[in-house]
């Protein structure tokens, strides 16, 4: 139910980061000024007796997040895949949160997998380890099949788990409700809908079928993808609250000093992460949209093993396209494409002026380029177009936050592992390729067939729903006074465009 009473939920969240000592870790990190600062000791002090303690043991801003619940620890695992935005200190820190949070009991796990698989463990599975790794949804056994003597990963979900997200993605909502009341300008945000975003991601991630069909067609989509590897799904032994993936060996990619000892160039490394996201994101619009350090992994061979489909991203064919020319003309550093490219999408009002906007884009965009290759960051050119966009009455584009976020990430991972990474320069390949085969006249070529093809389907219905329209035009507005030769023509251009669609047709299914 969302109400006033989730304004105890928000105090409690900002008594809960000034308790545990938090509060002060995070400004540090973002290198708060000094204002906000005081503002924040001023209204957290008096409160922070109202928090949760957490765990004492725990470092302030792992304590905080993990007290305050699942919803906050998503929170935190982003942020750990940013050391150029928190520093790196605090990256390390928050990087628990990825697999190392406190697990639930093995016998809950057995009795979970029982009820779900409707049959014994002992009878499923001939061993069935404490969990060897433990996340903010979920955690993960290690166990051997019966039937097959296969080493497999065996996921159960938490208890309580989808009580505890409705609660804290309640008092998420009723703060962007607060937002856009007290601040009108923020509707162009459109917090709501980002939340109704985040809401729709994570309830998904709550129902392991989902997840086991994900890791089933993103195997199928990336079969081809060199260097690249992911477990197989058991279908026989998962379920909505039970997924059964086939073992995943190998080196923590967010290991630096394992990956040397095991000899792994984390240059190479660190190039193909980045490369996999985009070529999955552009070429197939479906991908891992949870891909930091904790999902994956290096095998033996030097593939990049990736696990852990609970949250995938999907974007259409022309937002892709929009997307790729977007990111193209900003490596061409073609501004005024990238400006075009808006205001082609109807991403920015049709009544602002393209060239002003091109030149703002060229602001954002040159001092980036004339960066020394370590500063340059995915993250800060997000940051200066938000400021750009905001300007100009650019609304949130709900279908682009995931991808706009892993972007985010998989920067942040390919960086940990390779500092001095330019990534426009790695970037540049993937994106290149998929303009010269998604852009231009094959392209063109092949989206006249795909219309053909619908036009050839629907041609035979084409008058009756003509008809159709008409009837219900009469209906709702009297008819202007038309000659019989007007009725005539109408529908000799009826006519002529079925002949058309079905040539089309015709020509492309041939």
């Amino acid at each position: 139910m969302r109400g006033p009473h989730n304004i105890w939920r928000l105090v409690r969240t900002g008594a809960t980061l000034e308790r545990t000592g938090a509060m002060r870790a995070m400004l540090d990190a973002f290198d708060a000024p000094a204002p906000l600062r005081i503002t924040a000791r001023i209204l957290g002090w008096p409160f922070k007796w109202l928090g949760e303690k957490g765990d004492p043991g725990q470092t302030p801003a792992v304590r905080a997040l993990t007290a305050l619940g699942p919803a906050y620890i998503k929170f935190g695992q982003i942020l750990s895949t940013r050391p150029d935005v928190v520093g790196d200190d605090m990256a390390n820190r928050l990087r628990v949160l990825q697999d190392k949070l406190p697990p639930f009991p093995v016998g809950v796990a057995k009795r979970a997998v029982s009820a779900e698989l409707g049959v014994a463990v002992d009878e499923a599975y001939s061993s069935f380890s404490e969990p060897v790794a433990a996340a903010s949804i979920a955690q993960v056994h290690k166990a051997t099949l019966a039937e097959t003597g296969e080493t497999v990963a065996v996921k159960v979900l938490r208890p309580g788990i989808e009580k505890a997200f409705r609660r804290d993605i309640d008092a998420f909502y009723f703060a962007a409700s607060m937002i856009e009341f007290l601040s009108p300008s923020s509707r162009r945000l459109r917090p709501r809908d980002v939340i109704a975003h985040f809401e729709g991601v994570v309830m998904g991630e709550l129902d392991l079928r989902l997840e086991a069909a994900s890791a089933s067609e993103f195997a199928a989509n990336t079969s081809s993808d060199a260097g690249f590897e992911l477990p197989a799904v058991k279908w026989n032994f998962s379920g909505r609250g039970v997924m059964t993936l086939g073992w995943a060996e190998g080196v923590p990619l967010g290991d630096n000093v394992a990956l040397d000892a095991a000899g792994h160039d984390r240059v190479a490394l660190s190039e193909r992460v980045l490369q996999l996201f985009l070529n999955h994101a552009l070429r197939d619009g479906f991908f891992h949209a949870d891909m930091h350090q904790g999902n994956l992994k290096v095998a033996a061979n030097g593939n990049i093993i990736a696990y852990d489909f609970g949250i995938m991203g999907h974007i259409d064919e022309y937002t892709r396209r929009v997307y790729a020319e977007i990111l193209y003309g900003f490596i061409r550093r073609d501004f005024k494409r990238v400006a075009e490219v808006h205001f082609e999408a109807g991403y920015v009002p049709a009544d602002r002026d393209v060239d002003e906007f091109a030149r703002a884009l060229r602001a954002v965009g040159e001092p980036i380029f004339g960066m020394d290759a370590t500063r340059i960051s995915m993250g800060k050119l997000l940051s200066y177009l938000f400021e750009v966009t905001e300007r100009f009455g650019m609304e949130t584009r709900t279908e682009l936050i995931l991808l706009q976020r892993t972007m985010v990430v998989v920067e942040g991972v390919a960086r940990s592992l390779n500092p001095h990474m330019n990534i426009w320069n790695v970037a540049q390949p993937v994106v290149e390729d998929y303009i010269k085969t998604s852009i231009g006249p094959r392209a063109a070529l092949r989206d006249f067939g795909k219309t053909a093809r619908v036009m050839a389907r629907f041609g035979p219905r084409l008058p009756t729903l003509v008809e159709a329209a008409l009837i219900r035009q009469s209906q709702t507005t009297p008819p202007p006074a038309r000659s019989p030769w007007s009725f005539r023509l109408l529908w000799i251009v009826v006519g002529v465009a079925l002949g058309v669609a079905a040539t089309a047709g015709m020509l492309a299914l041939i």
